[in-house]
């Protein structure tokens, strides 16, 4: 075991393990929690108050989560001193005890500190940021049926525009750059313009992919979708199409039938038991999101498609409020809210923790405690139907009764 200089280990909890590729989950696991900056003073307390309450009438009193609080973004800059934002022994924390889950963290724009999400998925090896999004009832919506949207994402982490090999326009470095790559292609990129380079491999495309079309065997779904935009860049967007087909086909050959065998060889009809691999142009998909979202139940993106597609997805059942994820790597796991850190309602008490609970929902089903994660979900579908919401909903709803954060956690503990 670690030594932390800043990071308190409960001595009331055991550290989940992985033998052999699987979890082993204590009946009292650390898990490792960050607050998160701005609104994060909010929404971590009221989702806490729920995981604790959850919990308890799961398994009354036999298990038990033991928290330990990690620190990034602001407040690691408080404990930790200057500019440390990431501090490693937080990235070692999250590595040693598996499973953890966050608020928003700050995201400067145009400079100043790097996206500590981005950091945190990269340095850990998260590779997949996986986002379920559907609708609950009685959540306002501006789409007519937005319970036909039940769609999981699962967006490559990694690489991309997001791995964050840029060049300054102007800069000696990138005028270089620019003679070399208009003496290969003559005319091709202007002076004096930023560079950007979109490195997408077939290694990390391939485990992304894998890592889909596993999660629909497990959740008996039938059906995985590739996006991409292979039309216009052919070997990058392109390759992600072309490696997911053979990843799919190299893998899982027993499990699946691409939409050209469908055709082919069943002349249409969905063979038994088999999962349909297809793949759509990336603007496409989101046409298709709006007009047959029913078609669709995994998609399989890169990372900046993933992106815009999972925060349009989530606009058709209510926003990011209610929008759960988690960036996972090969056991590792970290739970998220999806939304900003809101810095203007810091503290007052009034954003919607639902992202959180959400994101709670999906960490106790990745550790097995499937029990807890239907008590939260149930409870918080009763408590948004009886129109007991928080602002961003109240003001949607006819007849709502508003609620600050603290009491939103509270009437759904009491709804459990």
């Amino acid at each position: 075991m670690k030594k932390y200089k800043k990071i308190s280990i409960p001595k009331d909890g055991e550290k989940i393990t992985v033998d052999n590729g699987k979890l082993n989950i204590p009946d009292n696991p650390i898990l490792g929690f960050i607050e998160g900056d701005g609104i994060g003073q909010d929404i971590w307390p009221a989702s806490k108050i729920v995981f604790d309450a959850a919990v308890k009438k799961a398994y009354k009193g036999k298990r038990k989560i033991a928290w330990m609080e990690l620190f990034a973004g602001d407040k690691a800059v408080s404990v930790y001193g200057k500019n440390k934002w990431l501090p490693q022994e937080t990235l070692d924390a999250i590595e040693e005890y598996v499973v953890a889950i966050k608020g928003p963290l700050t995201t400067p724009i145009g400079g100043g500190i790097r996206s500590l999400n981005v950091t945190l998925r990269q340095k850990l090896d998260l590779f997949a940021c996986i986002r379920p999004v559907k609708y609950y009832t009685g959540v306002p919506s501006p789409m007519k049926r937005p319970q036909l949207l039940d769609v999981t994402i699962f967006r490559e982490n990694t690489e991309d525009v997001y791995a964050g090999v840029e060049f300054k326009a102007g800069q000696k470095e990138t005028e270089k750059l620019i003679k070399y790559i208009n003496k290969m292609i003559p005319g091709k990129i202007r002076k004096n313009s930023g560079i950007g380079i979109k490195p997408m491999s077939e290694f990390c495309t391939s485990r992304l992919v894998s890592k889909a079309i596993q999660y629909a065997i497990d959740k008996k779904i039938d059906n995985v979708t590739l996006v991409h935009k292979g039309n216009i860049m052919k070997f990058t967007e392109g390759s992600f199409k072309e490696w997911g087909y053979k990843v799919a086909k190299k893998e899982y050959r027993d499990f699946i039938v691409t939409e050209d065998e469908l055709w082919s060889d069943y002349n249409g009809k969905m063979p038994k038991d088999k999962i349909l691999i297809k793949d759509r142009i990336a603007d496409s998909i989101f046409q298709q999101l709006l007009l047959r979202p029913n078609e669709y139940s995994i998609l399989a993106t890169s990372n900046l498609n993933g992106d815009y597609l999972s925060d349009a997805a989530a606009a058709q059942v209510g926003g990011l409020g209610l929008a759960p994820g988690a960036n996972i790597g090969y056991h590792t796991a970290l739970f998220e809210a999806t939304h900003g850190t809101a810095p203007k309602y810091a503290g007052m008490d009034k954003v919607n923790p639902g992202s959180v609970i959400l994101s709670g929902v999906m960490m106790f089903d990745y550790i097995g405690w499937n029990k807890v994660s239907k008590i939260i979900e149930s409870a918080l579908k009763k408590t948004i139907k009886a129109k007991t919401v928080t602002y961003d909903l109240a003001r949607q709803m006819k007849g709502a009764k508003k609620m600050k954060t603290s009491q939103f956690a509270k009437a759904i503990v009491k709804n459990m």
